[in-house]
C-alpha cells in the first residue's frame, strides 16, 4: 500500500524521496548492504565502465517498435476514411473500431461534465477503453498511440542536439501544474457547458487533421513543439497534459508494468537519462528499492527505453499474474 500511495503521489506531481527504513524488506536491506562493500563497489564500477565502452546501453528496439505502433494506429484512421472501409471511424478522442465504440477517457469526462449527463454510447466507449488501457498500462497510450508523443520525441532529440551545442537549455516546471490544469479544465467544462480542453488538445487536433484535413489549430501544436525544442524539454507531456494524468490513474492498478530487479542493477543511471518521465526511475538509485522486485510507478509510459539501455535486465516488461506462465 505504501508503494501504491507513493506511486500516486509522484503521478500527481509530488517530489521524489528516499524511502524510510521501515519501508524496506529485510532481503532488500541485506542486498543494499552487500552492494556497499568495497569489493562489490569496485566490481560494479568496473562493470559499468565495460558497459559504457561496449555500447550495450545504446539499444533502440522498443523505441522503433513504439514509433511503428504510433504510425500504424494513426494511419489506420486515415486509410479507413479515405478508402471508406469503416474499419476505424472518428479520431482518437472518440471513435468506432469495427462497430465498437471507443472514447478517450479524458474527453469522455469533459463531455459528461459539460452536458451534465451520461450518454450511453460514451459510457460504453469509456468502459471499453478503460479496460483496454487498464490491462496494457494506462500511459501506454501516450507512448504507443499518441501522435503528439512521437512529434514531441523528435522535438526532444532536436532540443538535446541544440543543448549539446550550448544553444538552448531546459527550463523545468513544477509537475503539480498538470494536476492543477486537470482540475481547471474539468471545472471549465462543468461551468461553461463546453469542452474547453478539447479545443487545445494536440492529440485530438492531430488525429482529426490526419483524417479530415489541416486546421488553424495546428498552429497551436506547432507552438507547443517550439516551446519544447527551445525552452522546456517535453513541456506538454510532463507538465500540462490532463490526458496523460487520466491514463496514469488507470495505469496505477495495471497488471502490465516495468519490473525493476534490484539484484541485477548496476546503478549506473543510463535508464534515467533516457526515461521520458525520469522521476519514476528513482527506484533504480542506490539504496532506494524497498524490495528485490519493484514495479515502476503509475506515471510510467511503458515506452521500454529503459529496457533497451539496461544490459543486465534489471528492467523488464512484466504482466502480473501471467509472468510465471509465460
Amino acid at each position: 500500500m505504501k508503494r501504491f500511495s507513493d506511486s500516486l503521489r509522484l503521478l500527481f506531481g509530488g517530489a521524489g524521496r528516499k524511502p524510510a527504513a521501515e519501508d524496506f524488506s529485510q532481503a532488500a536491506l541485506d542486498l543494499h548492504a552487500h552492494k556497499r562493500k568495497p569489493e562489490e563497489t569496485k566490481a560494479r564500477v568496473a562493470a559499468i565502465r565495460e558497459e559504457l565502452e561496449s555500447g550495450h546501453h545504446l539499444g533502440n528496439k522498443w523505441r522503433f517498435r513504439r514509433w511503428a505502433s504510433i504510425v500504424f494506429w494513426n494511419a489506420l484512421f486515415v486509410v479507413s476514411f479515405y478508402f471508406d472501409i469503416q474499419l476505424v471511424e472518428g479520431s482518437l478522442s472518440a471513435s468506432r473500431l469495427v462497430g465498437f465504440h471507443m472514447a478517450d477517457l479524458n474527453a469522455s469526462l469533459q463531455v459528461m461534465l459539460a452536458f451534465k449527463e451520461v450518454l450511453i454510447n460514451l459510457a460504453i466507449g469509456s468502459i471499453t477503453v478503460f479496460l483496454l488501457w487498464w490491462f496494457f498500462g494506462g500511459r501506454t497510450f501516450c507512448s504507443w498511440v499518441c501522435p503528439y508523443h512521437l512529434l514531441s520525441e523528435w522535438g526532444e532529440k532536436l532540443h538535446l542536439m541544440l543543448a549539446a551545442k550550448g544553444l538552448v537549455s531546459d527550463h523545468a516546471f513544477d509537475r503539480r501544474m498538470r494536476t492543477v490544469l486537470y482540475v481547471v479544465f474539468a471545472l471549465l467544462a462543468f461551468g461553461t457547458g463546453y469542452t474547453v480542453f478539447e479545443t487545445i488538445n494536440p492529440v485530438g487536433i492531430l488525429s482529426r487533421a490526419f483524417t479530415y484535413g489541416a486546421s488553424f489549430a495546428l498552429f497551436w501544436v506547432g507552438l507547443l513543439l517550439l516551446i519544447e525544442v527551445f525552452y522546456s524539454r517535453r513541456f506538454w507531456c510532463r507538465y500540462a497534459c490532463p490526458v496523460g494524468l487520466t491514463y496514469g490513474i488507470v495505469g496505477s492498478v495495471s497488471p502490465t508494468v516495468i519490473n525493476y530487479n534490484l539484484e541485477n542493477c548496476l546503478h549506473e543511471g543510463e535508464c534515467r537519462k533516457v526515461c521520458l518521465v525520469p522521476h519514476v526511475l528513482d527506484v533504480t538509485k542506490k539504496s532506494y528499492a524497498t524490495g528485490l522486485n519493484v514495479s515502476v510507478g503509475a506515471d510510467c509510459t511503458r515506452c521500454g527505453m529503459c529496457v533497451d539501455v539496461c544490459p543486465t535486465e534489471a528492467l523488464t516488461f512484466k504482466i502480473k499474474g501471467l509472468d510465471k506462465l509465460l
